[in-house]
């Protein structure tokens, strides 16, 4: 991923990006009970990789869970502290996390994947798989399609994917899928897809 161009997109909007998504009551309930089922129980450390303002890391500290949310973007952690004091937040990327293998109970990736081109994408996964622990839970949300492309997202260039080679390439990284949740698109938005997997 080009990161310092995402990094640089979403810096140049990042006050209308809070605005438009920052807060907990803009997530679809569906998306939050999908949330809540697969990381709310988790015993330790779960990770919001791309959290941007933090809405979605505060709505997991709520619930009880040990959440830290990470991003490219310094306002969107500056944000994120100042809007949830008592979680944690820091700058940094998913693609490297700075972390032991081994050492995380869960990821959420909410669309924080999207910018990333598709040959990419197995390495990320496999970032993830090192840093779960055995039977660690990963979320993550894409934009749904019949095959890989990409569009022209209102920030910087995203790609589509069918879900469907989403979780065979999870299942090759080291993940079993458990639950997916896909809402088709209409006036207002894409398709929308969302897997929960397990590390096997």
């Amino acid at each position: 991923m080009e990161t310092d161009k995402v990094q640089q997109a979403y810096t140049s909007v990042a006050e209308l990006y809070i605005e438009l998504f920052g807060t907990i009551q803009q997530v679809d309930a569906d998306d939050l009970a999908f949330i809540r089922r697969h990381l709310a129980s988790r015993p330790g450390t779960v990770l919001d990789l791309g959290c941007g303002p933090g809405h979605l890391t505060g709505y997991l500290h709520a619930l009880g869970v040990e959440a830290t949310g990470i991003d490219l973007v310094p306002e969107f952690i500056a944000h994120a502290r100042a809007t949830h004091p008592d979680v944690e937040f820091e700058l940094g990327s998913m693609e490297r996390l700075d972390v032991a293998g081994g050492s995380v109970d869960g990821i959420l990736s909410w669309y924080s994947s999207i910018h990333l081109p598709p040959q990419e994408l197995d390495g990320l996964l496999k970032e993830f798989r090192r840093a779960l622990t055995p039977a660690g839970r990963l979320v993550l949300g894409v934009f749904d399609a019949e095959e890989v492309g990409a569009f022209d997202h209102k920030v910087v260039t995203a790609y589509r994917w069918p879900v469907d080679e989403i979780a065979e390439r999870l299942a090759r990284a080291g993940f079993r899928e458990v639950e997916r949740l896909r809402r088709p698109g209409n006036d207002k938005h894409r398709p929308l897809a969302a897997i929960a997997a397990v590390a096997v």
